[in-house]
């Protein structure tokens, strides 16, 4: 391991995975390593052996749950936005030849004690029971002065800035009740929390926008998710990247990030072997708190906040979902006195993630008390009766400096929202700073890529 890189990479999650494979098409050296025997860090999917091995060590899975290699269960539940910025990412980095998508089936909201799933026709915002008749006009309003808006044009705009104006003030205007303010802020703009409110209106904007031109891509729902889990993202991108010349190792411990007398990052020790490189990107696990890395006692990252989720195997679709074999649910937190919002994400045998006839679905939420376990008590009674349930509470990890000055850049825990946005987010800032340009997508010349396949 004599040879020098430009960047080395910690951790296979799919951050890093994009960021390798961004970084090897713009003609860097990169060397990619992982302490685990599989791809995906944090947002893996494991089969059923590898799931009761890190959540009951001592026991094996029942046989009938079926086959090992029909279960791809995803640690980290996120669907994938139509129209989004990863699926930009996807298209323009032509990743999508290695993986297949389905679409969800349906967007869910918990209101009033009850789950109505969010309209994706016209006909089905008339008849849905969110609203009633007068608040479906002023609604309709709203919409139509959302798809109406042109920046260019002021007679689009009512009397409204979106950048100066709050979106309460938005919501004022057009008169809408806050029931309908939570379905539209949580279950259309994805929020996890009411803190949008108050802040000016264009980001709500451009999310509901994100969100209605996903749905119209292709019905139903906008969500899209990739067949045997999510686990097959980093993987791809892993491909990409080696593709492009990048190296991978599996299985590698690492047991110590070497720095120079200034503190700038020089290498990384494994065992007897140490390997050289100008940068190294990865993940809070390497550098954090509870990270097994000699790094010199410093304090690299900072627990923002923890996050409950709850992996539950289930023998039969969501009650009240019409039989969906996958659903996103979204709990305001209004709806059970809470600041942050329940997420229920559940795919099934169709996504090629489980056996036939099985279901798995995923709650998660910001932990917010010592009882992390309660508060996901509401997403867990929405489920029926759960054949099995596998409970973690993770902290979320954000570095302390932006790494310019030292080298060493570190990414962000996977969040709570039910989407990848921000990981696309994250993505973009640490380009941003390891590169010193802003991440611009290029469309990838196909007969290029064939050659150096």
């Amino acid at each position: 391991m004599d040879e020098e890189y430009d960047v080395i990479v910690l951790g296979t999650g799919l951050t890093e995975c994009i960021l390798s494979g961004l970084l090897s098409v713009d003609g860097k050296k990169v060397l990619h390593m992982d302490r685990n025997d599989y791809y995906g860090g944090d947002s893996a999917s494991l089969n059923l052996t590898q799931l009761y091995r890190k959540f009951r060590p001592n026991q094996t899975p029942p046989a009938d749950l079926g086959r090992d290699r029909d279960y791809a269960v995803d640690l980290i539940p996120k669907f994938i936005i139509a129209s989004g910025e990863l699926t930009k990412i996807l298209v323009h980095t032509d990743v999508t030849r290695y993986l297949e998508f389905k679409q969800i089936a349906g967007s869910f909201v918990y209101r009033d004690g009850r789950i109505s799933k969010v309209p994706s026709t016209e006909l089905e915002a008339v008849k849905s029971p969110l609203m009633g008749l007068f608040e479906k006009r002023r609604a309709k309003k709203f919409f139509e002065f959302l798809q109406g808006w042109r920046d260019e044009d002021p007679v689009t705009h009512q009397g409204i800035n979106l950048d100066t104006d709050s979106m309460k003030a938005v919501y004022e205007k057009f008169g809408l009740e806050p029931g309908t303010q939570d379905f539209i802020g949580h279950a259309m703009a994805l929020y996890l929390d009411d803190d949008y409110i108050d802040k000016p209106a264009r980001p709500t904007y451009d999310r509901i926008v994100l969100y209605t031109s996903s749905m119209a891509r292709y019905g139903k729902s906008p969500y899209i998710y990739p067949l045997y889990g999510l686990g097959e993202l980093p993987q791809s991108f892993a491909r990409l990247s080696a593709i492009y010349g990048g190296t991978y190792m599996l299985d590698k411990k690492i047991d110590e990030i070497i720095t120079d007398a200034d503190g700038k990052f020089v290498g990384v020790r494994s065992g007897t072997e140490t390997v050289k490189a100008k940068q190294v990107i990865g993940d809070p696990s390497y550098f954090g708190a509870g990270a097994e890395v000699g790094d010199g006692g410093r304090l690299r990252v900072i627990e923002e906040k923890r996050v409950i989720r709850a992996i539950c195997i289930l023998k039969h679709p969501i009650p009240g979902t019409d039989g969906s074999d996958s659903v996103q649910i979204v709990i305001p937190q209004n709806q059970v006195n809470r600041r942050n919002d329940i997420y229920i994400a559940m795919v099934s045998s169709t996504h090629n993630v489980c056996a036939k006839d099985v279901y798995v679905a995923i709650v998660s939420t910001i932990v917010e008390t010592s009882k992390p376990e309660l508060e996901i008590q509401p997403g867990l009674q929405l489920l029926g009766s759960i054949y099995e349930k596998f409970v973690t509470v993770s902290p979320l990890y954000m570095p302390l400096s932006t790494g310019e000055a030292d080298n060493i850049f570190i990414t962000r825990s996977y969040d709570a929202t039910s989407h990848f946005e921000t990981v696309v987010d994250d993505v973009k800032d640490v380009w941003g700073r390891v590169t010193g340009k802003d991440l611009v997508l290029k469309q990838r010349n196909p007969e290029e890529a064939e050659q150096q396949e």
